[in-house]
């Protein structure tokens, strides 16, 4: 016998109610959400900050000489010893302005030049810088009868004339005379050439010029360098 199934019981009627899905938002999604936006925030701050301080940079610059090359004092500049540098401005340098270069260019270095450091007006002159006031005589001297490599621009030297033929020493027991010497000061010093002799432009005073050239004509003068001031 079948038991009796009841009957299904209607539901109300009403508008039907959508399922609205339920999310949730994780704390720790919304921190990094928040780094990556202030670390974006950051950088283009930083980025806009380098790009002012380049544009400023780049305005300070200015364009000065620079040395190309070692310069000895005393040596007339050339365009192929200087060079052109960018240096930012500073009150403290005063390099010579990279337009001045063909006014400077001829002019004479009063002291030793070293490539890479910039160029001052008070690192030139308008003469030799050595020994303007005095008499120039170009000394050829012999490998052995100077200072090897050790000659300088600014030097001061004793120009000592040796002894010509026939002069020397007889063995008589006579007291050897002592040397004639000229005071001068080095204004150039050649590179030596293939025998190792030098050229060394001397300065003197007006009444040894003329002594000098004769006897450094004759292959007579030795060079002695005189102790350098510390």
């Amino acid at each position: 016998m079948e038991t009796p199934t009841a009957p299904p019981v209607p539901r109300p009627a009403g508008p039907a109610r959508a399922e609205v899905p339920i999310t949730t938002t994780s704390p720790v999604k919304k921190e990094r959400r928040w780094s990556v936006a202030a670390l974006c925030v950051v950088l283009a701050t930083v980025a806009g900050l380098g790009a002012a301080a380049a544009v400023t940079s780049a305005s300070d610059r200015t364009k000065v000489l620079a040395v190309a090359r070692d310069v000895p004092a005393g040596q007339p500049l050339t365009a192929a010893d200087l060079t052109v540098a960018e240096v930012s401005a500073d009150a403290a340098l005063t390099p010579v302005p990279a337009a001045q270069k063909v006014s400077v260019v001829g002019k004479r270095t009063a002291v030793e030049l070293r490539k890479g450091g910039l160029l001052t007006t008070s690192q030139l002159t308008a003469g030799s810088g050595l020994g303007d006031d005095k008499q120039q005589v170009g000394v050829q001297v012999k490998r052995g009868q100077a200072p090897a490599g050790t000659l300088a621009p600014g030097d001061k030297v004793l120009a000592v004339t040796t002894p010509a033929q026939g002069e020397q020493s007889t063995g008589s027991g006579k007291a050897e005379a002592p040397p004639s010497t000229v005071d001068a000061v080095v204004v150039t010093v050649s590179r030596p050439d293939a025998s190792g002799n030098v050229v060394v432009n001397l300065a003197v005073t007006p009444s040894d010029g003329p002594l000098l050239a004769t006897r450094a004509s004759q292959g007579r003068i030795a060079i002695v360098r005189q102790p350098r001031s510390s």
